[in-house]
Parts: C-alpha cells; sequence; structure tokens
C-alpha cells in the first residue's frame, strides 16, 4: 500500500497540491511560533523577555494547531471524496477497507512531510521577524537573539504528521464505510466545545472590570463556540437549507446542490465560522479595551502591550491563513465540478446562468458561516462589554464586523466565481467527456 500511495502521489501530483499548501501553511506556523520557545530558552535571556516569548510561543501555537488540523481535514475530505470511484474500483479489485485506509493515510503522511520540510525556511524568517516586533514594541531586549531549535522543529513536523494522518483516516474512513453518518466521537466533541465555551463565556461575570485576565474566558468561549459550530457545519448549512425558498431557477438549483454537496462544503463552512468568530470577536475586545483604557487616562502594562501585540498578530494570521485554505479549498471543489457544469450546458444553460447558480450558492455559504460565526463572537463580546465597560453591544464592533464579512465574502465568492469562470472556457462535450 506504501509503493502504491507513492506511485499515486507521482502519477497526479495536482490532486494534493491542496493538501501540500495547507500541510506548509500549517508547519510554518507552528514552527515560527514554536521558534520563540527555544529563542527563551537560550543562555542569558532575561526573565521578562523569556516571559513574553513564551506566551506568544503558547498561545499562537494552540491556535497553529488547531488550525492545521481543520484546514488539512478539508482538504483531505474534498480529495477523498472526488476519488470515490477510484476507492470503489480498489475495492472491487480485492483492496480491504484497512489496506485503502493505510494507502490513503501513506500519501497524506507523505505530502505533510514535504510541506513540513519546505516550510523551515520560511519559519526562520518569520520567527526573526516576529521577534523583531517584539523587540521594537520595547518586549524583549534587543541583546536577544532568534534561535530555531529542536522544539521548533519536531513540534512544527510532529503536528503536522499527526494532523495529516489522522485527517486522512477520519476521511476515508467515512468514505469506505459508505455513509456520510456523523461518529460518536465527533458528536461528543461537538457538545463538549459548546458547552465549554458556554462554560467560559459565563464565567467573564467573575471578573472585575479591571482584572488584566478578563479578556480570556470571554476569548476563550468564543473560540470555543465557533470551534462547536465548526464541527456542526454539514448539520447547520442542511438546517439553513430547509428553511430556505429562493425563486428561479438559479436559486433552487443553488438549495439543490448545496443539499447534496452539504459535506463536501462542511471544510469551507468551518473556515468561514472560525474566521468569522475569532477575528471579530478578538478585534472587537481588543478595540474595546484599548478604549476603556485610554479614556481612563492610564497607562498600558507590559502583560497589556503583550496580549494586544498578541491579538493582533493571531488575528493576522488567521485572516492569512484561513483565506489561503478558502481559496484552496473552493479552488480544489469548483474545479472539480468541469462535469457538472458541463452537463448543464448541454442541456441549454448558458455560462452565465451556470454562474449565476456558483454564484448563489457562495452567497448562501458565505452567509451561513458569517451568521453562525457572528453568533460565536457576539456571546464572548457581549459578557466582556458589560464587564468592562458597562455597555452590552460596542460601538466598535460594527465596523470590526463588517470588514470581516468582507474578507471573508470576496474570499467565498471571488473564488468560487472566478474558478468556475475558467472551467467554463472548455468546450462542455470536451468536459464530460475528460470527467468520463
Amino acid at each position: 500500500m506504501f509503493m502504491l500511495a507513492m506511485r499515486s502521489i507521482r502519477q497526479r501530483p495536482g490532486r494534493f497540491l491542496a493538501t501540500l499548501l495547507a500541510a506548509f501553511l500549517g508547519a510554518a506556523i507552528i514552527m515560527t511560533f514554536n521558534s520563540l520557545h527555544d529563542t527563551a530558552a537560550q543562555d542569558g535571556v532575561d526573565s521578562t523577555s523569556a516571559e513574553t516569548l513564551t506566551t506568544a510561543a503558547s498561545v499562537v501555537g494552540g491556535y497553529g494547531t488547531l488550525l492545521v488540523f481543520f484546514a488539512v481535514a478539508s482538504t483531505l475530505t474534498v480529495n477523498v471524496r472526488q476519488r470515490t470511484a477510484e476507492l470503489e474500483l480498489l475495492r472491487c479489485s480485492g483492496a480491504t477497507p484497512g489496506q485503502l485506509k493505510r494507502m490513503v493515510v501513506g500519501e497524506a503522511v507523505a505530502v505533510a512531510l514535504v510541506g513540513a520540510a519546505l516550510a523551515i525556511g520560511p519559519a526562520m524568517l518569520g520567527g526573526q521577524a516576529l521577534l523583531d516586533v517584539f523587540q521594537d514594541s520595547g518586549q524583549v531586549a534587543d541583546s536577544v537573539d532568534h534561535s530555531f531549535g529542536t522544539v521548533a522543529l519536531m513540534t512544527g513536523v510532529d503536528i503536522t504528521l499527526l494532523a495529516s494522518a489522522g485527517a486522512a483516516f477520519l476521511a476515508v474512513r467515512r468514505a469506505t464505510r459508505g455513509t456520510r453518518r456523523h461518529g460518536r466521537a465527533r458528536t461528543y466533541l461537538t457538545y463538549a466545545a459548546l458547552a465549554a465555551g458556554a462554560l467560559s463565556v459565563c464565567s467573564t461575570f467573575a471578573f472585575s472590570a479591571t482584572d488584566e485576565a478578563l479578556m480570556a474566558p470571554a476569548a476563550y468561549g468564543a473560540i470555543l463556540l465557533s470551534v462547536g459550530f465548526a464541527l456542526m457545519a454539514p448539520r447547520l448549512l442542511g438546517g439553513v437549507l430547509d428553511r430556505l425558498a429562493l425563486s428561479g431557477a438559479s436559486g433552487w438549483l443553488a438549495v439543490r446542490n448545496l443539499r447534496q454537496r452539504a459535506g463536501d462544503l462542511a471544510g469551507t463552512l468551518m473556515s468561514l465560522i472560525l474566521f468569522t468568530a475569532v477575528s471579530t470577536a478578538t478585534l472587537t475586545m481588543q478595540a474595546v479595551e484599548s478604549d476603556a483604557l485610554a479614556a481612563s487616562g492610564a497607562v498600558k502594562s507590559v502583560d497589556a502591550k503583550n496580549l494586544e501585540t498578541l491579538n493582533f498578530t493571531v488575528v493576522g494570521i488567521i485572516v492569512v491563513f484561513v483565506c489561503v485554505m478558502l481559496v484552496n479549498s473552493l479552488y480544489a471543489a469548483t474545479t472539480y465540478r468541469g462535469r457538472e457544469f458541463g452537463q448543464q450546458r448541454l442541456v441549454g444553460a448558458t455560462p452565465g446562468q451556470v454562474l449565476g447558480v456558483v454564484g448563489a450558492e457562495g452567497l448562501i455559504l458565505t452567509l451561513t458561516g458569517v451568521a453562525f460565526g457572528a453568533v460565536a463572537a457576539l456571546a464572548g463580546i457581549v459578557p466582556f462589554t458589560v464587564v468592562r465597560t458597562d455597555q452590552v453591544l460596542p460601538g466598535e464592533m460594527f465596523g470590526i464586523g463588517a470588514g470581516m464579512v468582507a474578507i471573508a465574502a470576496a474570499a467565498t465568492l471571488g473564488t468560487s466565481l472566478v474558478t468556475a469562470r475558467r472551467v467554463l472556457r472548455s468546450p462542455a462535450v470536451g468536459a464530460v467527456a475528460v470527467a468520463s
């Protein structure tokens, strides 16, 4: 099976580009921030600098691990489902489900290893750039030199390989079952994330307005709630579609297509929910905190500066990472629909009508992801704002939320429409014949 996996990669490397990009970006993020652990552990680093570096590495490293798993899982799920016919043929040829799992996991691990290796150089440069940011803000002493050592290398490679192997195993396990039922483990994780998120959000009211840790429970609560919603992505999309009534052929086809492809689009919806919730909640709470400090005339402490730097860094990483993964997964999913588009054109649909359907699908998907992401964000923002300022909805939220929605819509709709337009350049008969 290992030899078959290597042969599959050599024969059709294009199908693994999305997974390679996900592994590369994930490993780069993890190694960049975990190199701060190596830097903090050097001899001669003062305690304040070491604490700043360790905190940044620990907090963002956790985000990076979560993002890697979701990103790799979404791309591998699309990859495996697009190969259903190939896997079924191998089963008919005598391959057992266990052999197919080993083959797909072997492919994922091999691609992830290449991605992690390619990420080492950019991670070194990123770690140095990140250290420069902390030194320019006075949070780390200028005498501290960047170090890229064992912690960065081992965590980056190990986490990327484990995430890839686990995501590949789960994806092929669902495919070889022949059903799309959610496993019990996923259900338990969903309810656990939602329960923990609700508990964390409620615990915000146990803090005082001036407590430096006030933002932590609200932020973690919003993140956990968004993870719970993300794990429920297929069911959430199905629930929205059941209650949606669109007029016209394009609207009807969009709803029908989304209902049939709910499982394939789960990764995209996960990314939209996580992006909206984490970025909106983090930036809004940081804006509320900064405005409250300015109004009181207080001077930011070192810990407050660290937190602000971390918040902006985390959101910046999430924006870049999730946008790339949205483009990545939507490009792969839309490109695979060449035969479907060709069939629609052969029965009389014009390219403009096909693009209209794709646009309606993207709009529904974007609004669904943004809506549930906003719910998770508000669950953290409201308690934090009430405790910190005695207000309920901060004015900062509306501008920030609008910006995040614009980014999500541009990434989703732009990628879907541009890719669909490129696919439609092929003659309809040729697209159907090649896909067959």
